[in-house]
């Protein structure tokens, strides 16, 4: 299992890191390897992703999810094997650090050499520099949810 471990500081509050973060069906705009997702319920998404030109799907079930804290979640069932939380810490009233763990199981030799070279965890830095690009440029989320997940 590899590990990636990443952080970043955007000048937004909390909350609208927080918010902007629950809407999941946005990510392409800021995910690189992300061609959609489909939110199927509360706690259920629907992923397709293409890594190294290739497409892979799988569903994920969101395991832990607290308003301005925290989003966790598992893949359930599909072409990969992964789990993650990111977390949401408030820096100052205008400022919030985003934290976010994926674990995940490389599949295949060439998944393999790219977790061996850093690639994941290159990918990880870039998308969280999108999603600061994203979330300062309009200084508002696209939407919210701020239900509470404890599975």
């Amino acid at each position: 299992m590899v590990q990636i471990i990443e952080t970043i500081d955007v000048d937004v509050p909390v909350n609208t890191a927080y918010n902007q973060w629950t809407q999941f069906e946005s990510f392409p705009k800021f995910l690189d390897e992300v061609e959609s997702i489909v939110q199927t319920d509360q706690i259920h998404t629907r992923w397709t992703v293409k890594v190294g030109g290739v497409e892979r799907e799988f569903d994920a079930e969101i395991t832990e999810q607290h308003p301005d804290e925290r989003v966790a979640w598992n893949s359930i069932g599909g072409d990969t094997e992964h789990a993650g939380v990111v977390t949401f810490h408030k820096l100052s009233e205008a400022q919030t650090r985003v934290a976010v763990q994926i674990d995940w199981e490389p599949e295949g030799m060439i998944e393999k050499v790219g977790a061996l070279l850093g690639v994941g965890t290159h990918a990880v830095k870039k998308d969280l520099k999108n999603f600061k690009e994203f979330i300062e440029k309009t200084g508002l989320e696209t939407g919210e949810w701020r239900g509470d997940v404890d599975a």
